[in-house]
């Protein structure tokens, strides 16, 4: 699934996206994330500074959403896989941007989302439909 310019902007300048994760016995998790950026229409770049729960969640299962916080300038829920980089070029470009910001941050891991599905969270009769 490939995101288009607008939600890719969107993701870019909205300052919090909501991450939902869930554990292997399907407890769900949802925590507020204030680093993310695309890095291609297929990929949407997390760090992650204080996960715990969301953390631990993905290792163990690498499903996630992510639903930008203001749904006006954005109003779609992203689905995909993560992928988890605790070392290695995503990592050291996490760091350096987490850094860049707020000095005292020391991030956990670079989470990379691969967008498999995207769904209207527009309020209306839209609402829940998948986007093509």
């Amino acid at each position: 699934m490939v995101m288009n310019k607008e939600m890719m902007d969107a993701l870019e300048k909205n300052n919090i996206v909501w991450l939902a994760t869930a554990s292997n016995e399907s407890t769900p998790n949802l925590v507020p994330i204030g680093f993310v950026k695309p890095l291609d229409s297929e990929t949407i770049l997390l760090v992650a500074n204080f996960m715990n729960k969301s953390f631990e969640n993905l290792k163990n299962n690498p499903q996630a959403s992510v639903a930008v916080a203001d749904i006006s300038e954005c109003p779609y829920q992203f689905k995909g896989t993560v992928e988890i980089h605790e070392s290695g070029k995503y990592f050291d470009d996490a760091v350096e941007w987490a850094k860049s910001v707020m000095t005292q941050l020391a991030p956990k891991a670079a989470i990379l989302l691969k967008v498999t599905e995207i769904y209207s969270v527009q309020p209306g009769p839209d609402a829940g439909k998948r986007v093509d």
